[in-house]
């Protein structure tokens, strides 16, 4: 209907950081020791708040902190880029939201992934557990096909993490491609049209499995979405300096960033 406003939804980052997250355990350097908020950075996740719903992309291994953060109290889904262990080990977690909701939470992920989360989390899967001592998850298989969560349609986008084939996501005109050294010719096509793109930029120098700051400013401007902002970035990024030095669509992500999509 002429003049009816588009439906949108919240991206929220849970975590900006590498696997290593920022300041990193040992390091005093500038951006370690920077009063900057902005660059404190937990391990990369996203929550997404959509017609009613709540949908985490990846467990890290900060959950708690960012859910306690963010006043999380209900999960309806978690989709799962791939199995490192930045992006899993929160897992564990989601006990608590299962005991308070009594409700258990649908895990999202490829074969390969949902394989490595059974044998890391070998005692979640055993038939002989007590309900309380584990996170109570349904295992659901994804591919590259689209799939849908409630009435919310989800693009998988295939990704490159070095020689690891691993999982962005497309809700909408938003898309989470994280942790990526190299986007597939037939996944930019996925991305296309976007409002909001998260995109992996690791460093300023070369990295053999992830974007570096040069690789994802090109990659940023072939998609070209009307912004883009980088994520799971290491302590060579100090985002004042970095942010000044980007083009006017491109910006560095940060703990608590609250994004508005168009459905």
């Amino acid at each position: 209907m002429p003049g009816t406003r588009a439906q949108t939804f919240t991206v929220e980052v849970l975590g900006s950081g590498t696997s290593m997250g920022v300041p990193v355990v040992g390091c005093d350097c500038a951006v370690c020791r920077s009063d900057d908020p902005r660059d404190k950075r937990l391990r990369a996740s996203v929550l997404i708040r959509i017609r009613g719903m709540h949908l985490l992309i990846d467990t890290s291994i900060d959950f708690r902190q960012q859910a306690l953060r963010s006043g999380i109290h209900q999960l309806d889904a978690v989709l799962y880029t791939h199995h490192h262990v930045d992006h899993i080990l929160g897992m564990d977690d989601l006990r608590s939201l299962n005991f308070f909701t009594r409700r258990d939470i649908p895990i999202y992920a490829t074969r390969e992934t949902l394989a490595h989360i059974r044998r890391v989390f070998a005692y979640v899967f055993e038939p002989e557990k007590s309900p309380s001592d584990v996170p109570r998850v349904i295992p659901r298989e994804i591919s590259k096909q689209p799939f849908t969560i409630g009435d919310v349609r989800i693009q998988p986008i295939p990704l490159w993490h070095g020689q690891l084939p691993i999982l962005g996501f497309r809700i909408g005109r938003f898309a989470y491609c994280t942790d990526v050294s190299r986007i597939p010719e037939e996944s930019f096509v996925l991305l296309e049209g976007l409002e909001v793109l998260l995109l992996g930029a690791l460093r300023r120098r070369p990295h053999p499995t992830h974007f570096c700051l040069a690789e994802a400013i090109e990659a940023a401007q072939r998609i070209a979405a009307r912004q883009t902002y980088f994520i799971h970035m290491s302590h060579d990024l100090g985002h004042a300096q970095t942010e000044a030095e980007l083009p006017d669509t491109i910006h560095l992500a940060y703990d608590g960033l609250t994004l508005t999509v168009s459905e």
